[in-house]
């Protein structure tokens, strides 16, 4: 069953902008993902409703979706360089290689390899892609050999 407002004139199909303190709660509270979506969506683009989205959010009475929404709109504030480095990083650790050997296999030194991961220089999308590739290969499962029966 979709969403609906009660006592309101907004309705969810309304921008986010005119659901007001009891159209926000209502979504956090009885919404689904598309309206949270929406509201986590709206708050990023117009930060003058993140004053009314905390006091919805602190009156809330389901705590797992204000956790939630929370996450959604700590990602959706991040940066593509900061989601570019979380990925280098993730893959790097895929690929179950020392620093040294890593750099050595995409042709960098450990020490500029080290900076990409820190995030004091950024790489090139193709240490990305070559990085995130090698990863690959170390997370593929392993052929097991078939088992003859005699």
């Amino acid at each position: 069953m979709p969403l609906s407002f009660r006592n309101i004139d907004a309705t969810p199909d309304d921008p986010v902008e005119k659901w007001g303190f009891e159209g926000m709660l209502a979504a956090i509270d009885r919404g689904y993902a598309r309206d949270w979506r929406k509201l986590v969506d709206a708050v990023v683009a117009n930060p003058q409703l993140t004053d009314e989205f905390h006091e919805a959010r602190e009156a809330a009475e389901s705590h797992a979706t204000v956790a939630l929404l929370d996450a959604m709109l700590v990602e959706a504030r991040r940066t593509a360089s900061e989601r570019a480095l979380d990925r280098l990083r993730d893959a790097y650790y895929g690929t179950r290689m020392t620093q040294v050997e890593l750099a050595s296999v995409i042709g960098t030194s450990r020490t500029r390899f080290n900076s990409y991961l820190t995030g004091k220089v950024t790489p090139s999308m193709d240490v990305l892609v070559a990085v995130e590739e090698i990863a690959l290969r170390y997370r593929a499962p392993s052929r097991a050999p078939e088992l003859v029966l005699n």
